[in-house]
């Protein structure tokens, strides 16, 4: 029964891909991410490797240099075949079931993308490598959540079907130079928060970067339910655990708040047709001072902004957006899996989780030492908090295919007045009921 429910899903799973898209724990010394598991001969042998990391990120420098240690430790050649996303996202359904398909490929974390191909066997079962390796000790509870599924494809199961060695998640950046030039220091608490937001726009400015054609306004909505929330509620909402109460005070809270920042004038009139790209240059530029987003405009803030900024968690909350970063997952076919989980171990070692920590990207497992770069440890140290309180609750699209349109269609309804809480709250559910009917 749970083969027949994956594959009725397929269609609709595969269709909804491309809805949006960790921390340093502490590592023994060794070279290797597990040490004492092992080297296979891999003299004379090619390990095929798919991502879509592009050059300059992070990643892709961290595991370009993990490729040459590979190849001295094991005597094999790394084929590296760069995909777009959507490439793979769309065909591995299908190549993954040929002879054509690759040893190792990053994937999408997520119950419609490496929850499917884990229902339908087309990625291996890795729970062997994961105890040999030691790369269980080296993940956070919540980390693992995204890397382990039922048979049914739902995340949280008790199957490893791959591993992230970077991590992601959503925090509350801040202009630290328009903070002193107002005279205000940065929110401790929520409390703080909402009086900085009232400071800012006493003088004309509208403090909060946002934008609710695309991800970020929903983002902000589930943040302001995760502030009333507790892992329970996380785990109905995306595990599935127990029916989710859209009329409770999470969710009542969320739309009712969201729609006060609107008339308040924290969030921009016009927020509904406002992009992703928009709301970030807005902050680049300093006409908004604060902005509510992930871990992955870090470099470019860095890069760009020519002013002082900082990243905390959200003020007032135990529980923050975010998740492990994209899975390496084994091909069921893959041809060379010995050689994938040794180079997968490489990729979590120190030296390879430092260039990811020093380069912009939050690394799962690096020693903290080894991270030179000052705003880099500031992003690492912010998402070591947020381990430390099991505070990581995914993302508000994630629970069914599709239900990221929903989320941006139902919030500019509200943020525009063309419908209210209740009627936003209601249409959500709906949605969302429809949406996970298949996997509950």
């Amino acid at each position: 029964m749970a083969r027949t429910n994956a594959q009725r899903r397929a269609t609709r799973a595969l269709a909804a891909v491309g809805s949006i898209a960790v921390a340093a724990l502490t590592l023994s010394a060794c070279s290797g991410g597990g040490g004492d598991a092992g080297t296979t001969d891999g003299a004379g042998k090619t390990l095929t490797l798919w991502h879509y990391e592009g050059a300059d990120s992070a990643m892709a420098k961290a595991w370009n240099a993990a490729i040459p240690i590979f190849e001295e430790q094991t005597g094999a050649t790394v084929k590296v075949e760069e995909k777009s996303f959507e490439q793979i996202q769309k065909t591995a359904s299908q190549v993954l079931d040929t002879d054509a398909a690759p040893d190792l490929l990053e994937f999408n974390k997520g119950n419609a993308t490496a929850g499917f191909l884990a229902s339908t066997g087309l990625i291996a079962d890795i729970s062997d490598a994961v105890t040999q390796y030691g790369w269980d000790a080296k993940l956070a509870p919540s980390l693992q959540t995204t890397a382990k599924y039922t048979s049914d494809g739902v995340m949280g199961g008790d199957t490893w079907y791959g591993v992230p060695n970077y991590g992601e998640f959503v925090g509350v950046y801040y202009n630290l130079d328009a903070f002193a030039a107002a005279g205000l220091e940065v929110p401790k608490t929520y409390d703080e928060f909402v009086k900085v937001l009232d400071a800012f726009v006493a003088k004309g400015i509208t403090p909060l970067a946002e934008a609710g054609a695309e991800y970020p306004l929903g983002q902000l909505w589930y943040q302001l339910a995760l502030t009333q929330a507790d892992r329970s509620w996380v785990d109905d909402y995306q595990l599935y655990k127990n029916p989710v109460d859209w009329t409770g005070t999470e969710v009542t809270y969320a739309s009712d708040t969201l729609k006060q920042y609107v008339d308040k004038g924290y969030i921009a009139k016009d927020v509904s047709s406002v992009k992703a790209e928009d709301a970030g240059v807005s902050f680049i530029n300093g006409t908004s001072p604060i902005f509510v987003s992930g871990s992955w405009w870090y470099g470019r803030f860095a890069s760009d902004a020519t002013f002082d900024w900082s990243l905390a968690a959200f003020p007032g909350s135990k529980l923050s957006l975010g998740s492990s970063g994209n899975l390496w997952v084994v091909p069921e076919r893959s041809k060379q899996k010995d050689l994938a989980y040794q180079f997968i171990d490489i990729t979590m070692s120190p030296e390879i989780q430092a260039i990811i920590g020093n380069n912009g990207g939050v690394p799962v497992a690096a020693d903290t030492a080894d991270i030179t770069d000052a705003k880099s440890k500031e992003l690492i140290d912010t998402f070591n908090g947020i381990l430390d309180e099991d505070g990581l609750s995914f993302y508000p699209d994630w629970p069914a295919p599709g239900f990221y349109d929903v989320l941006v269609q139902e919030l500019q309804g509200l943020v525009t007045g063309s419908q209210d809480a209740a009627t936003t709250n209601a249409n959500l559910g709906k949605k969302y009921d429809e949406g996970t009917a298949d996997f509950r």
